[in-house]
């Protein structure tokens, strides 16, 4: 393989790779058609705000829990089960936009259930990365390579998915997510993964649960990575909760455009991953993430005050680049550092950081952008964005 695709040269990570690129296309259709269903239901910035919200607070509420999982039981077998469970859920979403029965009751409370279960899912997925690559040096660019996963589904996803809801429906993007499962599936079954050593005796849960915050908060390098990624996540990724809001009142689309802005932000995500993955090792990565963290801010402010869809594109697509680069170089950055015993709840932690205080943010964004306007509560995002990434800049500066 290429240098920069090196950790494909491992069987069960080429397959896991093959099989995650068909579901996380398909789950990204679910979120934009979900958001777009929420949207034409209601109309509400608002409810907006609540399907962010209990699609992600599941995770901070019972991340540190499936953290614990993890570190106990086979990351493998978790994951068939949590696969299983997500193409369920898409299936009953998938019939109650068929019959027209969905109302933004129902799409929170799916929301809710498809956090609970990823609350278990994601950390599984983050920690099992160490276990599909043959050579342990490889391992950050298999993290690179998660990111580029994620960020090409994020930028094919939304706009197939515009295309889908504005032709055929919300339905039918449901249902080609619940489809793609079967990818994730027959991968996990197909992986075969060396029988590990044997266990150390587990602590109890809350003991457990207690070890590793407590191993986190030692670890100055891991906590400053931690407080940017859910500073960020807080202040800077609830732009997407609002995107519809621009797509249709002030550049005046429908949900094709809605998927074309979020496939800008997605590209740049996009190349962020790849440029990623072309690192070799981590020299000069917390560098980079330092500069990258407070330029997220100024995009977000700048795209706030973008007075036409064409500087809109560019802004978002700087946005997704140095969001990437602010949270996958901090994974690369923390996967490299953590001890393997702790794993699991780490990445546990990262996932709360990234995904679990993302719905305080859709939340308060979303009442924010509805009691004082999109524009003022976007641009007072950006500005404090800016203000996180100094700090950690400054964190940097006085660890050397």
């Amino acid at each position: 393989m290429p240098p920069f695709l090196r950790a494909l040269n491992s069987r069960n990570y080429r397959i896991y790779f093959a099989g995650q690129l068909i579901s996380l296309a398909g789950t990204w259709m679910q979120q934009i058609a979900m958001v777009w269903l929420a949207y034409r239901l209601s109309g509400s910035a608002f409810v907006l705000g609540m399907v962010g919200f209990a699609s992600q607070i599941p995770i901070l509420v019972f991340g540190a829990l499936g953290g614990v999982v993890t570190d106990r039981f086979d990351k493998r077998r978790l994951l068939m089960a949590t696969q299983a469970l997500s193409m369920v859920q898409a299936v009953v979403l998938a019939g109650l936009a068929w019959f027209d029965a969905a109302t933004p009751g129902h799409l929170i409370a799916m929301a809710f259930s498809l956090g609970i279960i990823n609350a278990l899912d994601v950390p599984t997925r983050q920690a099992i990365a160490v276990q599909l690559v043959d050579d342990k040096a490889d391992l950050p660019n298999a993290i690179a390579l998660n990111s580029f996963l994620m960020n090409i589904a994020r930028f094919v996803g939304p706009t197939l998915a515009g295309f889908v809801v504005a032709l055929v429906g919300e339905a039918v993007c449901f249902l080609l997510n619940a489809a793609s499962y079967l990818a994730v599936l027959l991968a996990l079954l197909a992986i075969r993964l060396p029988a590990g050593g044997a266990r150390k005796p587990s602590a109890p849960p809350l003991q457990a649960l207690k070890e590793g915050l407590a191993y986190t908060v030692a670890h100055t390098g891991i906590r400053s990575s931690l407080i940017l990624v859910a500073m960020t996540s807080f202040l800077a990724a609830p732009y997407v909760v609002l995107m519809p809001l621009f797509a249709k009142e002030i550049f005046g689309g429908d949900a094709r455009l809605f998927g074309l802005l979020v496939g800008c932000s997605g590209a740049g995500s996009l190349l962020g991953s790849v440029y990623l993955a072309t690192r070799k090792d981590t020299a000069g990565l917390a560098a980079l993430v330092s500069l990258a963290a407070p330029t997220v801010g100024l995009a977000v402010a700048l795209f706030a005050l973008s007075p036409s869809l064409w500087m809109a594109m560019p802004v978002l697509f700087g946005l997704g680049l140095f969001i990437i680069i602010t949270v996958a170089g901090s994974n690369t950055l923390i996967q490299t550092q953590v001890d393997n015993d702790f794993r699991g709840r780490v990445m546990a932690l990262f996932t709360m950081a990234f995904l679990g205080v993302a719905p305080l943010g859709s939340f308060a964004v979303g009442s924010l952008a509805h009691a004082f306007g999109v524009r003022p509560t976007l641009l007072a995002c950006g500005v404090l964005t800016v203000t996180a990434g100094l700090a950690y800049r400054r964190s940097l500066r006085h660890a050397v």
